[in-house]
Parts: structure tokens; sequence; C-alpha cells
């Protein structure tokens, strides 16, 4: 039992001290600075033109009754949904692809708080990106509407 024990401590040393001396680690070249690189340098960001729409469609699910609502909206208009009051102050997507990506800039009250509980953009391609944290509610965006 000793025996065994010995060498497979001995087995542990050796197979560490082999592993280090197996590994060999090559640095990483820096990449080109942008200047350098002229015109003949790679493009950053992709061009996306948005559009704005004339109104937008939102879901809203009430957690505690299991309600599912769908909301169409006008730029600048306010609804109720329960206790929570949707302003939705605009509504972009991209020019070249109407039913993709819509975003939308969102204002949420509780009850008749005169703080919002939420002020931002929702994107409907990304709705876990910058939700709505509430126990109560869940809205997210579905689209935008071009005429």
């Amino acid at each position: 039992m000793i025996l065994r024990a010995a060498l497979y401590s001995l087995l542990l040393v050796a197979g560490s001290a082999w592993a280090q001396e197996a590994i060999e680690v090559t640095p990483l070249e820096p990449l080109p600075e942008t200047e350098a690189l002229g015109e003949q340098g790679p493009e950053l960001a992709p061009q996306i033109h948005v559009s704005q729409g004339i109104a937008g469609r939102l879901r809203v699910l009430d957690k505690i009754t299991g309600v599912v609502t769908d909301l169409t909206l006008a730029l600048g208009e306010s609804t109720a949904v329960g206790h929570l009051t949707i302003t939705l102050g605009d509504c972009r997507y991209p020019t070249d692809n109407p039913a993709g990506d819509a975003f939308g800039e969102m204002t949420f009250t509780y009850d008749v708080a005169a703080t919002p509980i939420f002020v931002g953009w929702m994107i409907a391609s990304a709705p876990a990106l910058n939700a709505l944290d509430h126990p109560r509610y869940d809205v997210w965006m579905l689209s935008c509407l071009t005429s």
C-alpha cells in the first residue's frame, strides 16, 4: 500500500514536470493601427441606415394573471395596462429591412408614481439586452409600423 502511494506521487510529480516542459507559449502579434492601414484597412462597422416608424407594436405579459396584451402605440402615445403606463417615444427600423430589428424608446411608470421605473431603448431581436426589470410585468418590443 505504501509502495503504491509512493508510485502515484512519483508519477504525479513527473507528470507535472513533463506538462510544464511541454507547454510552449507564443506571444500574440499586436494588431496593426488603423491609421497605418490607410484606405486599405478593414471597415470597422457596417453602415446601417434607419428610418423612423409611425407607430410601434409591443407585447405586455402580466406575470401574476398570465394575461398577454399586444399593443400598437403611435409615437408619443401613452396607454395603461393594469398598473403599468407605457409611453412610446420613438420607433426605428433598418431602412433596407423594415421587418427586422425594430427598436423603440419607451418610458414605463407604475401606478401613479411620478418617477418612471424604466426609460430607455428596447430592441425587438434582443429583448433581454435592455429589459424592464419588474416583478409583475414583462414588456418587449415586437416591430415598428411603417405606414
